[in-house]
């Protein structure tokens, strides 16, 4: 009776083991975990490659001196320009912006409202960074509910990405960084993107692409009300039956620079050890992952210098790599790095 019953859990754990049992609870395989298959789309030559996959084996070592425990394995990244497309022409978030502005035929956009989006939706640029700029941006979402917001965006997501065949803005994730988050989950790593982009973009984009559950997700943060509220501060008013959640439009915190240190803080309550960025607004998060660690911690920063399969700046390029120097952050190149970027059924026009 003991050997029947043997093998019977032996069977049942063969045919489960990547679903939780005999060691297969987490149900990640050794090819996740291994960088030479988990990582498959970077070349074997990348610096940046090397230095993170032997960190991930040092500290994921339980007889490494610089073991790390699972619980303070944070990995924090930037969104626009480290884990997707912010060109050709801009952020997904200003060019949903101007497309609910300019093309939106159920909005009747303001004079500031049109104003930015006439003089930028072309350029590549955004306004510089202002209160009144993301006061402008919010607006135009004011009285939407949050559930109309969420599909708004999840539909401007189906649309063409500018400027390639064969991508849709959904998709436009940078395959080889898509591959890094999921190597890192499967070493037991809990990965977060924290992005100047609103939270709620945040969460229909990379939650989609990452497949990361919203807690994960940090954004910018815009005002939400009740439908009743009116004129109310949210301390003298109560939720009720048949109240819905809508948009306030209106900004109150801007995940950028020294903001997205504040919101670790808060949100996650642990000290990063790996950060991800590609510019110096996402300075402060890299450094806060790298400086006064008490374990063992990387920062790597995007240098955007793929001018034949994306839409590089050479010169921004350069000053990053002289910033990853000056601070010692791991540059990582998208033209000497990845074998691909997009998919290679996907072509820059």
């Amino acid at each position: 009776m003991k050997k029947l019953l043997s093998i019977v859990v032996f069977s049942v754990c063969l045919g489960l083991s990547f679903s939780g049992c005999c060691g297969g609870a987490s149900g990640k395989s050794a090819a996740d975990k291994n960088p030479k298959t988990a990582l498959s789309l970077w070349n074997d030559d990348a610096p940046a490659k090397k230095a993170l996959s032997e960190y991930v084996k040092t500290v994921t070592d339980k007889n490494s001196p610089d073991f790390i425990p699972v619980e303070n394995r944070i990995a924090i990244f930037d969104m626009d320009g480290t884990l997707c497309c912010e060109t050709h022409p801009t952020y997904f978030d200003f060019q949903m912006f101007v497309h609910r502005v300019l093309e939106d035929k159920s909005f009747t956009p303001n004079t500031k409202q049109l104003f930015i989006a006439e003089n930028f939706r072309d350029t590549g640029y955004v306004p510089p960074l202002s209160a009144e700029y993301e006061r402008i941006l919010a607006s135009a979402y004011k009285d939407m509910t949050v559930e109309e917001l969420g599909n708004y965006i999840r539909d401007f997501m189906e649309t063409p990405q500018p400027g390639y065949k064969n991508l849709k803005r959904k998709d436009a994730f940078y395959k080889p960084m898509v591959q890094v988050v999921k190597y890192l989950t499967a070493n037991d790593f809990t990965v977060y993107v924290s992005s100047g982009s609103d939270r709620f973009i945040v969460r229909g984009l990379a939650g989609q692409a990452l497949n990361l559950p919203p807690h994960q997700l940090i954004g910018s943060d815009s005002l939400v009300v009740s439908s009743n509220q009116e004129d109310k501060d949210g301390l003298d008013y109560t939720f009720k039956d048949g109240d819905r959640l809508v948009m306030g439009g209106k900004n109150l915190v801007k995940n950028l620079q020294m903001n997205k240190v504040v919101t670790i803080i808060r949100e996650i309550g642990v000290q990063p050890v790996l950060g991800f960025g590609n510019s110096l607004t996402d300075a402060s998060m890299v450094n806060y992952a790298m400086y006064g660690n008490k374990y063992k911690s990387l920062g790597f920063m995007l240098c955007c210098d793929d001018t034949d399969r994306e839409y590089g700046n050479p010169q921004k390029a350069e000053k990053m790599l002289a910033s990853c120097k000056e601070n010692g952050w791991i540059p990582v190149s998208m033209k000497n790095d990845w074998k691909t970027i997009y998919g290679d059924d996907v072509e820059k026009e």
